[in-house]
Formats: C-alpha cells, sequence, structure tokens
C-alpha cells in the first residue's frame, strides 16, 4: 500500500476497513475506487496547481454546489489535498458515446450554465481560453521542448480566434468537457471534474465537447442548435475558432504539465503532439471555411 493509500485507509468517513483500487486514466490527479462497509465512492486526490490555474477550495465548493444543483455526485468527506464523491455506477463517455447523445449533452450543459450561478459562492472565477494560453506561453518561455518553438505563430493565431468570438452571456461553465467527465448511470447523465470550472461563455464547452469527441461539421451543427436553436453563419464561425482555441489549449496544458507533474503512466508530450495535429486539422478546416464564406 502507498503513503497515499494509506492516508485515503485512515480518513474517518469510512464505515468498515475500506478496499482501495487505483483508477486509471488520469493526466494530473490520483483517484481511487473505494469500498467500505456501506457503499461505493471516489478518492480524488490532489493540490493547487497555480501554472494550471487550479485552485482545489474552489474545485471543492464547486463540487459541493454541482451536486447541490443535481449535476453531480455527493461530496461526503473532504480535507486538504483529498477530496471524497459518492461512486457513480455508470458508463464513463468516450468520443463516440459524446458524439451519440449530442442533444442530451447539450441539455444538461445548458441546464448547468444557467442554474450553476444561483449556487455556486465565494470569489469568482473567470476562465477565459485567450488568457490561458497567453499564460502558459509566459510559462513555457523556459521550456526545452521542441514544440515550445511555435509559440510565437501560436500566439498570434491565439488572437485571430479571440477576434473570431462573438458576444454572448456570461453563464458558468464547466470548462474542462472531456469525454470522460460525463457518466450515464443509464436514467441520467452525471458531470464530474470542476478543476476548471469558472464563469465563461457557452461557446468553450460547446466546443471542447466537439473538439474532444472528433465531432465532424454536421455533429457539430447539430450540437449548436440543440444548444442555441437554429445556429447562423456567426455563431458556425465562432465555434469553429474556439474549437481550434480549445486544443491549442490542451496541447499547452501537457507542455506545461510536462515541466510541472508526473502523473503514473502520462506521457505528456505524447498528449501534446495528440492535441497539435488535432488543432492543426482544426485550424486549416477553420482557415478554410473562413475561405469559403
Amino acid at each position: 500500500m502507498s503513503a497515499l493509500e494509506a492516508r485515503i485507509a485512515a480518513l474517518p468517513c469510512w464505515q468498515g476497513r475500506p478496499r482501495i483500487e487505483p483508477l486509471v486514466g488520469g493526466l494530473s490527479n490520483a483517484s481511487f475506487a473505494v469500498t467500505d462497509g456501506t457503499d461505493r465512492y471516489v478518492a480524488r486526490a490532489g493540490t493547487d496547481y497555480p501554472f494550471h490555474h487550479v485552485s482545489r477550495q474552489r474545485e471543492l465548493m464547486t463540487a459541493r454546489a454541482a451536486h447541490a444543483a443535481g449535476f453531480a455526485p455527493e461530496v461526503v468527506y473532504a480535507e486538504t489535498g483529498l477530496m471524497v464523491s459518492r461512486f457513480i455506477e455508470g458508463r464513463v463517455f468516450g468520443e463516440a458515446e459524446v458524439r451519440d447523445n449530442i442533444e442530451r449533452i447539450a441539455g444538461l450543459v445548458g441546464r448547468f450554465h444557467r442554474e450553476m450561478p444561483a449556487v455556486v459562492t465565494g470569489s469568482g472565477f473567470m476562465f477565459w481560453v485567450f488568457h490561458v494560453i497567453r499564460d502558459y506561453a509566459h510559462t513555457l518561455a523556459g521550456s526545452t521542448n521542441p514544440l515550445a518553438q511555435r509559440l510565437p505563430e501560436l500566439l498570434a493565431t491565439a488572437a485571430e480566434l479571440e477576434a473570431a468570438q462573438v458576444p454572448l452571456p456570461i453563464v458558468f461553465g464547466h470548462n474542462d468537457l472531456l469525454p470522460a467527465n460525463l457518466i450515464d448511470d443509464g436514467r441520467r447523465l452525471w458531470l464530474i471534474d470542476f478543476e476548471y470550472a469558472g464563469f465563461n461563455t457557452a461557446m468553450f464547452d460547446l466546443a471542447g465537447l466537439a473538439s474532444n469527441a472528433g465531432c465532424d461539421a454536421r455533429q457539430s451543427q447539430a450540437l449548436l442548435d440543440a444548444y442555441f436553436g437554429p445556429a447562423g453563419r456567426g455563431l458556425r464561425h465562432s465555434h469553429l475558432a474556439m474549437q481550434c482555441a480549445s486544443l491549442l489549449r490542451e496541447a499547452l496544458w501537457a507542455l506545461v504539465s510536462e515541466m510541472y507533474l508526473s502523473a503514473p503512466g502520462a506521457d505528456y508530450d505524447a498528449y501534446a503532439r495528440q492535441n497539435f495535429d488535432r488543432f492543426d486539422a482544426a485550424l486549416a478546416a477553420y482557415r478554410a471555411a473562413t475561405t469559403e464564406a
């Protein structure tokens, strides 16, 4: 048993001797399925990551608020560096499941955007992907990774993508809608992992869903229509640009993580290359669509 597992086993929230199993797939946090004498839980360990703008107190507040609003599992215990939530028995989504459930997900995300501002508390946090990209560029000034040599070009592209955004109302966004952060229990969908949640426009969550799930043009249009109603050219153009920004942020996130993190089994360089490839393809599609318009 590792030191972290021993710490989790000693938490005062368990009924009986807990059985602890590592959960695989996380790139920045360690998570464990824990079964005690009464129920099953997820214990999530992580510290503040200023380089990623992550505050665990803010994450905990948001997780509790999301449960109160009916979007997330209950947090049953928390202390510095650890959060224990009820385990959701269900199917963790992959890319194909997102593409097959566009209307359901659009409805869930729309309700999250509208209802969460009434239940979140404390200091407000603004997640604006273009600020994050610029801040990552400052951090990566000292990186030796060859991919970081693209930064001047990437910052110019980010400014172009930011200029393409249409004005939208401010909502409370999840801001990390990777497929694995959606769970289907057979009756309803759940959201998990609120590290980056904060005020934003809806476009970033919609673009993150589309880009992270590999949606094609038809599926992206269906997502916009399900969220906004029939979406015109301006929204489609903005969405294409934001998909590029979402992928660029994910690629730079990996390069910054390579400098600061060391999660078991994580290959940050490979993840960065995967997302740069997706970004380059999305940017080519965006520019082609812009030329055609």
